[in-house]
């Protein structure tokens, strides 16, 4: 790779037509997601812009057992749920989640576009949470494995 390939500048950035994406599990959070990480290369580390209208969500409710994720608002505002609890959300605003630590969603709440800038980890293997939707998934080196919590047998509590 040479080295202006790993350099994107801010036109380009603009010029990025970017990729509606749905949640598999939550059909009101549709995001526009730029993944510059992706444009450079980066494999261990997901770096994205995401643009959610008024009324959307960026995801569903949702906690990571391995990954760290977190975010940071550029423009715009929402309400930011952790472990139920609702906060506001707006620019200049960052929140971080280290693995294990909370489950989290945010809803753009406000008149215009919310623009935050994303940045997950990329494990080959993690396990995260829906609680509100009762499931689990399981990614195990690009494949995903979706069960119920009810289903879930901690073997520790046999």
């Amino acid at each position: 790779m040479k080295p202006k390939d790993l350099l994107i500048k801010c036109k380009d950035i603009d010029a990025m037509e970017g990729e509606e994406k749905i949640h598999f599990l939550n059909p009101n959070a549709v995001r526009i997601n730029k993944s510059l990480g992706d444009v450079v290369g980066l494999q261990n580390l997901g770096f994205h812009l995401i643009y959610v209208e008024p009324g959307r969500d960026t995801t569903e409710y949702h906690k990571h057992y391995y990954e760290e994720e977190c975010i940071y608002v550029l423009s715009g505002n929402g309400e930011l749920i952790i472990e139920d609890e609702s906060f506001s959300f707006k620019k200049g605003d960052f929140v971080g989640f280290p693995a294990d630590t909370a489950a989290h969603s945010l809803k753009n709440t406000g008149n215009e576009l919310l623009v935050c800038i994303v940045v997950g980890q990329r494990l080959e293997q993690d396990v995260a949470d829906y609680p509100n939707k009762g499931k689990r998934i399981y990614r195990n080196s690009g494949v995903w494995d979706v069960v119920d919590l009810e289903n879930v047998v901690d073997p520790r509590k046999r």
